[in-house]
């Protein structure tokens, strides 16, 4: 992974190795915990479907569904269990449950890991620099959701335009977008016959219309800070309490995650810990002090017109970059 300040100076070898080993029965406990309470949400759901008291668990379901994305990321990583088949098995299904295929979603995230907030290579990055407007089509998930689904009937054709998919890539995820669209396409079809609407009730909707707050951990990771090939100066954390850090399974420790992605979710905040114990001071934001900073820089001028090699986006009372010096 490319980087232009040292990681030696962050943390000794030893204490890396020892934060680095995985763990089958944490990786069971978070996961089995998410799905547990989107289980429970969506019993209650169902059963209250009709009255005032279906809203607000309407909208857990919905946190719920679009948080599994955490759970994704993780997976494909493969830090979530030890054993190597549940990061597959799990990440293709939560990939399918989230409408985002896991082995491209592998394939983009990696090239995000290597060239983060390289306009030109990163995975993630691949956009145009927002404006007001397309930011909050954006956060409001109808771009997301539109864009979403455009990639899956572009791979049921068999086109890929991403860049960081190499040729040999294509195949898988081709194979992988035209397995998932037929999925997709069952479940409609017994939806169909059977006159049900759980697909949509309990999944669909839920998912679709509660993406905003899950955008609210996506946008804050990179966002209005610099282009430089630093982890420290490219990467923000988010200040938030212990229940959303489950929720985002520990991604709010995001600068000691893209460090030492190596480390699994629940070792992060002592590698956080460790980090800032260094000297450094990751840059970090709350979610709406966040959000605020924005749509006030945004509506003043587009991305595009800050600069590159710098940090825009920073707590109103001021904030600094921690620097660390170059290997």
């Amino acid at each position: 992974m490319e980087a232009s300040f040292s990681r030696r100076k962050l943390i000794e070898p030893t204490r890396l190795r020892a934060l680095m080993q995985r763990s089958d029965l944490r990786g069971a406990l978070q996961l089995g915990s998410h799905f547990g309470a989107i289980l429970i949400s969506g019993t209650a759901l169902w059963a209250l479907w009709g009255t005032w008291w279906a809203v607000p668990v309407f909208m857990i379901q919905g946190v719920l569904l679009n948080f599994l994305y955490a759970a994704q990321h993780e997976l494909s990583h493969e830090t979530v269990f030890k054993t190597k088949w549940p990061n597959i098995l799990f990440g293709r299904l939560i990939g399918f449950i989230v409408i985002f295929p896991r082995d491209f979603d592998k394939i983009q995230h990696w090239a995000h890991h290597q060239h983060t907030q390289n306009w030109e290579k990163d995975g993630e990055l691949a956009r145009e620099p927002y404006t007001l407007t397309s930011y909050l089509l954006w956060f409001l998930g109808i771009s997301y959701w539109i864009t979403r689904v455009q990639r899956i009937v572009r791979f049921c054709r068999g086109v890929v335009i991403e860049p960081y998919v190499r040729p040999e890539e294509h195949a898988i995820v081709i194979r992988e977008g035209r397995l998932m669209a037929a999925g997709y396409a069952l479940i409609a079809v017994v939806s169909v016959l059977t006159g049900s609407w759980a697909a949509v009730i309990l999944w669909l909707a839920p998912m679709l219309l509660m993406k905003p707050v899950h955008q609210l951990q996506n946008t804050i990771e990179h966002l209005g800070l610099s282009h430089e090939n630093d982890i420290l100066k490219n990467t923000r954390s988010t200040r938030t309490n212990a229940l959303m850090r489950w929720l985002c399974w520990q991604m709010p420790y995001h600068t000691a995650h893209h460090t030492f992605p190596a480390v699994p979710f629940w070792r992060l905040k002592d590698l956080d810990a460790e980090i800032k114990s260094s000297g450094a001071q990751p840059h970090a934001m709350g979610w709406i002090e966040f959000q605020i900073e924005v749509i006030r820089k945004l509506a003043a001028k587009d991305e595009s017109q800050y600069p590159y090699d710098e940090v825009w986006i920073v707590p109103r009372a001021g904030g600094g970059t921690a620097r660390v010096e170059n290997a």
